[in-house]
């Protein structure tokens, strides 16, 4: 019975052509080494399976190809190509720096370089997961990367560019290796299917492809996988599906139009089916979020390319899109993201992602899309600058008004036996001003017979509109009596007025007392004495006990630095206001500067001494230079 070889390994690329999805990689290196342009180090850095360590192979082999084609491939005839065909070839040396990763290793390879290849024109070292090697292996490698015999080439692959040294990656020509399109994979495997004589349905090849995330070894085994299930050898999507365990579309599908139907019951029990086939909950939730994703790219033609489906699905795409309208899918990622953030951290995970879909079905009653504008991607309305967010607002504001919250009134309206919030009104219609409020149904009255405000109203025969007035808030329980603010005449808009709940205090206006040095210093230290009693900071009080010089109403002071500057921006407000008020003058400020003290150097080390003494007398520079002196330190 024959080996079983698997497809990763059966179909591995021989030459630069056969290489899946990097062509800007291959044809880069066939020109190299057309044009005899080859770097002495190469590093090949990218996703895993994508196709690294077999370019270079590929690379390695086509180098001491002693018969290259035209087109810079190798001839898999010559000697050389023969031999590493056969694993025999003694110029391509290959360590996995994995397990080979300490100083020894490395030096152990440098004592090879030193030998020139016996035949062909170079030897070539490949060095794979290079980033594990060690920071002391590294640097033992530095000098003989940097500076390698004329026939030697390096080849280094790595999945984590990130952690190899700066030095490292200095001294190498990089590939950055990309993540293989699904519709490559797909092709790939449609040949591969081919060539083994096996039948594989279209959706089932673009499954494994999808499923494989860009990486080919990846999607060659679930090939793999697939063709063992399948006696028959038919590989089918209903099939793949299950193996894979992936969560199929038509489930997303069902459960977006359940949603979209605010049908709650059902959107649970599809859940529930999905959770009882084994399928993880997280992975639910990434996986719907990632479908209103692909729903809110088919609303515009330009981005509908960012969708890598079959065709097939590509239309229930386009036509679930255009019956989700765009609130409804900004919003759903809006809470999606939120759930997916919150889901590691919730003790009851299943009813985190069930009130999740609470809330989606409950989008319907909310925005209630079907009288709302179509958005665009920008969310938008077309011609606006509405947001969703707005139009939320504009719905609730549309609603019918309920009664106000802590039985208060909020709104100005002018006198009238209309409801108002929801409360029936009653006031004087002669026009006149009364000494009391506005009786309603909730039996406000005034504090002592005072009315409570004044609310700016339109007079009569106005087109405009009264502005809404600030509200009032309530210094009492929520039990209280209401307070409405309907205005009291219908003469000229009036300025609102903050009133309390007592009378209305009329405060007059006094004249600025002059005052006296001496006056200012007492208030000065009492305010002080009082800081002291307060806190104890020194720096605050070494403020407030500086040197005081007044000019007219100003008060200057000179501080050391700018801490103090702070500790006097801090005091400022509080201290002007107690000497306002203690000296009776509104015109009172306080101005600063910043003077900062020259300190006197000290005389310590013997040339300070030198420096001191030559300057008092200059002949002593002159008596050094003669005598060839040195000070002595």
């Amino acid at each position: 019975m024959e080996n079983f070889v698997v497809s990763a390994r059966k179909y591995r690329p021989a030459t630069f052509d056969t290489v899946v999805g990097q062509e800007h990689i291959t044809t880069t290196l066939k020109n190299a080494i057309k044009t005899n342009h080859l770097a002495s180090a190469f590093l090949f850095c990218g996703p895993r399976g994508v196709g690294k360590t077999t370019c270079a192979r590929i690379l390695a082999k086509t180098i001491n190809c002693q018969n290259l084609t035209a087109e810079g491939e190798a001839c898999d005839q010559c000697e050389s190509c023969v031999s590493f065909s056969q694993n025999a070839s003694f110029n391509i040396h290959e360590l996995d720096a994995a397990s080979n990763n300490s100083v020894e290793d490395i030096r152990n390879l440098i004592d090879q370089v030193r030998y020139p290849p016996q035949s062909g024109k170079y030897k070539i070292y490949i060095i794979d997961e290079v980033h594990m090697l060690s920071s002391a292996a590294f640097n033992a490698f530095l000098k003989t990367l940097e500076e390698p015999p004329s026939y030697a080439i390096f080849i280094l692959a790595t999945t984590e560019k990130h952690k190899i040294l700066p030095t490292i990656l200095s001294r190498c020509q990089i590939f950055d290796f990309n993540r293989i399109q699904p519709g490559h994979i797909a092709n790939h495997l449609a040949k591969i299917a081919e060539k083994e004589g096996i039948t594989a349905e279209t959706e089932a090849l673009d499954l494994i492809a999808q499923k494989a995330d860009g990486g080919l070894r990846d999607a060659l085994s679930m090939f793999d996988l697939n063709v063992t299930f399948a006696a028959d050898r038919i590989i089918r999507y209903k099939e793949v599906l299950d193996n894979l365990h992936i969560l199929d579309y038509d489930y997303y599908f069902k459960l977006t139009d359940l949603l979209l139907a605010g049908n709650l019951p059902q959107s649970l029990l599809t859940v529930d089916e999905i959770l009882r086939k084994g399928f993880d909950g997280h992975q639910f939730v990434v996986g719907l979020c990632r479908h209103f994703r692909d729903l809110l790219v088919c609303k515009d033609a330009a981005t509908v390319q960012l969708l890598q489906v079959t065709e097939n699905v590509r239309r229930q795409y386009l036509d679930q899109s255009s019956r989700a309208p765009m609130s409804f899918l900004l919003s759903a990622l809006s809470l999606g993201g939120q759930c997916d953030m919150n889901y590691k951290q919730a003790k009851d995970q299943r009813l985190h992602t069930e009130l999740w879909l609470m809330k989606l079905a409950n989008l319907r009653n909310l925005l209630n899309w079907e009288a709302l504008p179509e958005l665009s991607l920008n969310g938008t309305h077309s011609g606006e600058t509405s947001t969703v967010g707005q139009l939320i607002a504009e719905k609730k504001n549309a609603s019918p008004q309920s009664p106000p919250e802590n039985n208060q009134l909020t709104e100005s309206h002018p006198i009238t036996s209309e409801p108002v919030n929801g409360y029936q009104t009653t006031a004087p219609t002669n026009g006149a001003a009364t000494n009391g409020t506005v009786k309603s149904t909730g039996q406000a009255t005034g504090t002592n017979g005072v009315a409570t405000a004044m609310a700016p109203v339109s007079t009569i025969g106005q087109s405009e509109p009264a502005p809404k007035p600030k509200p009032i808030l309530p210094t009492r329980p929520a039990s209280s009596r209401l307070r409405t603010t309907v205005a009291l005449t219908s003469g000229p808009v009036q300025p609102v007025a903050d009133v309390d709940e007592g009378p209305v205090v009329q405060t007059q206006n006094r004249p600025d007392k002059k005052f006296e040095f001496e006056e200012l210093q007492e208030a000065w230290i009492a305010f002080a004495r009082i800081r002291r009693e307060k806190s104890d900071i020194t720096t605050e009080q070494v403020v407030l006990n500086r040197d005081l010089v007044l000019d007219g109403t100003t008060i200057h002071l000179k501080l050391d630095n700018t801490l103090q500057v702070d500790f006097l921006t801090e005091l400022k407000p509080e201290l002007l206001g107690y000497l306002r008020s203690e000296l009776q003058n509104s015109q009172i400020k306080i101005e600063h500067e910043v003077v900062i003290q020259e300190v006197k150097k000290m005389i310590y080390s013997s040339q300070d001494k030198y420096n001191y003494l030559a300057e008092k007398n200059p002949a002593l520079h002159e008596l050094r230079k003669v005598l060839n002196l040195e000070v002595d330190y």
